[in-house]
C-alpha cells in the first residue's frame, strides 16, 4: 500500500494526459490522416511510454536524464511512423505538439503554483509552504486541460498552415519549434536537479520558489508568444509569395490571350482580302503558295468564342475557359455586360475572373461526371458599381471555410481567392461567398475608381 501512495500523483495525472493524447490524435488525424488502428496504437504507445518512464524514472532517478531525452524522439517517431501524409508536415505536427504540450502546460501549472503558495503564505500564514504531492498532481493535471484546449484551438486555426505548402516549407517551420523543445527539456532538468532562481538566503524559500516559477511564466509566454507570431508570419510571407508569384504569371497569360484575340479580330477583318487573295492563286494552280498561306492562317486564333464583353483581355480569357469546361461537359451560362470606360485596369480585371473560374472549373470537376455540373456568370453595372457573380455547383460532401475547401492538396490552394480579395480591397470594393445544397455563389461588388460609391447601399 505504501508503494502505491508514492506513486499517487503519477496516478491522478494520468487521466489528465490521456486526455491530452487524445486531443493530439485528433489533431493529428485531421491534418494527416490514419486509419482507426493506427490511431489506438498511436494512443496506447504513447500513454504506455509515458507511463513507463514516469515509474522508471521514479525508481531510479538516475535515469530521468534519459526519460526527459528520449520522450520527444519517441514521440515524433510514433507521430512519424503511424500517421500518412508527407514526412515533413508530419514532423511539424509533431514539433507543434510538443511545444504546446510543455509551454501552456508549464506556464497554466507555474502559475497556479503561485496562486496556491500566495494562498498558503498569506491566508495559512505557513512561512515556508510547500505543495502537497497530490496537489502538484492535480495541479499538473490541470495543466494537460489547458493544453487540449489549445489544441483543440490549433485544429480549428491552423488549417491554412497544413494546407498546400512544400515539404522544405514544413522543415523549415518545425526547426525553431524543435529548438523551443530542446530548450524546455534543458529548463526541466535544470529545475530536478534544484536549479532555481534564488534571493541568495535573504528572502527565504518562499520567494525562491515564487521567483523560480515567475521566471518559468515569463519563459512559457515569451516561447508561445514567439512559437504563434513565428508560425503565423511565416505562413503570411508564404502566402504572400504565392499570391504575387501567381498575379505575375496570370498577368503574362492574359497578356497572351489578348494579343490572340487580337490577332483573331484581324484575321476576321481582312478575311474577305484573304478570300480575294486565295481565289487568285486558286486559278493560277499554285498550290505550294497556297499551303503556306493556310499555314500562316492557322497559326491564328480563328474563334473568337462567343463571350462579347467589349474589353479584349476578358473577352479571351472567357474564350479560354469555356472552351475547357465544353471539354468537360459542364453546361456554361455567360451574360456579361462590361461597362464602357470602366477605369478598372483590364488584368486586375482578368484576376478576379481568372481565379474565380478556376475555382469553378475545379470544384466542378471533383464532382461525379453524372451529376449536374455548371458555370453561371452575370456581370453587370449596379448604381456606378460593377457587379460580378458566379455560381457553380460543387460535391456536397465539400465544406468551404475562408478560401479552403476539405478535398484536394494543391500547392495553389486558396491562393486564387487571396488575389481576388487583393484585386477588392485595391477598389475598395467587397466580396460575398456562400455554400448550400451543392452550389457555391461568390459575389463581389466594386465601385469605379472615379466614384466614392458606397458597396453596401449599392444593391
Amino acid at each position: 500500500m505504501k508503494q502505491l501512495l508514492d506513486y499517487i500523483d503519477i496516478l491522478i495525472i494520468a487521466p489528465f494526459f490521456l486526455g491530452y493524447l487524445w486531443a493530439a490524435d485528433k489533431f493529428c488525424k485531421k491534418f494527416l490522416g490514419a486509419s482507426k488502428r493506427r490511431e489506438r496504437m498511436f494512443l496506447a504507445f504513447s500513454f504506455c511510454s509515458w507511463l513507463f518512464s514516469c515509474i522508471l524514472s521514479r525508481m531510479y532517478f538516475s535515469l530521468y536524464i534519459f526519460s526527459v531525452l528520449l520522450k520527444p524522439i519517441f514521440f515524433m517517431g510514433l507521430v512519424v511512423l503511424l500517421f500518412r501524409s508527407d514526412r515533413e508536415k508530419r514532423i511539424l505536427a509533431a514539433s507543434m505538439l510538443m511545444v504546446v504540450v510543455r509551454t501552456v502546460t508549464n506556464f497554466s501549472a507555474s502559475f497556479l503554483f503561485c496562486l496556491e503558495l500566495f494562498f498558503l503564505h498569506t491566508v495559512k500564514k505557513i512561512p515556508e509552504p510547500f505543495s502537497k504531492a497530490w496537489i502538484s498532481a492535480l495541479i499538473s493535471g490541470a495543466g494537460y486541460c489547458f493544453a487540449v484546449l489549445a489544441v483543440c484551438w490549433m485544429s480549428k486555426h491552423l488549417e491554412p498552415v497544413f494546407c498546400g505548402k512544400r515539404g522544405k516549407w514544413y522543415l523549415i517551420l518545425a526547426v525553431p519549434l524543435l529548438v523551443i523543445v530542446a530548450m524546455y527539456d534543458v529548463a526541466s532538468l535544470g529545475a530536478s536537479y534544484g536549479v532555481m532562481v534564488r534571493s541568495g538566503g535573504n528572502m527565504g524559500l518562499y520567494y525562491d520558489q515564487l521567483f523560480s516559477f515567475a521566471e518559468f511564466l515569463v519563459l512559457d509566454l515569451l516561447s508561445i508568444a514567439a512559437t504563434g507570431f513565428y508560425v503565423f508570419g511565416m505562413n503570411r510571407i508564404y502566402l504572400e509569395q504565392e499570391k504575387s508569384g501567381q498575379y505575375h504569371s496570370q498577368i503574362a497569360v492574359y497578356k497572351m490571350l489578348a494579343e490572340q484575340y487580337r490577332q483573331s479580330e484581324r484575321l476576321r477583318h481582312d478575311m474577305k482580302n484573304h478570300i480575294i487573295a486565295l481565289s487568285a492563286l486558286s486559278r493560277n494552280q499554285e498550290w505550294e503558295k497556297i499551303d503556306g498561306y493556310l499555314r500562316n492562317m492557322g497559326d491564328i486564333v480563328l474563334d473568337a468564342g462567343g463571350d462579347m464583353t467589349g474589353n479584349k483581355a476578358v473577352d479571351a480569357l472567357l474564350y479560354q475557359k469555356r472552351k475547357r469546361a465544353e471539354e468537360e461537359n459542364i453546361k456554361w451560362e455567360c451574360d456579361v455586360q462590361m461597362p464602357k470606360g470602366c477605369c478598372i485596369n483590364e488584368f486586375d480585371m482578368c484576376v478576379l475572373f481568372g481565379n474565380i473560374l478556376d475555382n469553378a472549373l475545379n470544384a466542378c470537376g471533383r464532382m461525379q461526371s453524372d451529376e449536374c455540373r455548371f458555370i453561371n456568370i452575370q456581370a453587370k453595372t449596379v448604381k456606378k458599381c460593377f457587379l460580378l457573380e458566379v455560381k457553380n455547383s460543387m460535391d456536397k460532401a465539400e465544406k468551404y471555410t475562408d478560401g479552403f475547401t476539405h478535398k484536394g492538396d494543391s500547392q495553389e490552394h486558396g491562393i486564387g481567392l487571396l488575389n481576388v480579395g487583393d484585386v477588392v480591397n485595391r477598389y475598395n470594393g467587397a466580396v460575398h461567398k456562400e455554400t448550400g445544397k451543392g452550389i457555391f455563389v461568390i459575389s463581389i461588388l466594386m465601385p469605379f475608381p472615379d466614384t466614392a460609391h458606397d458597396t453596401k447601399t449599392a444593391v
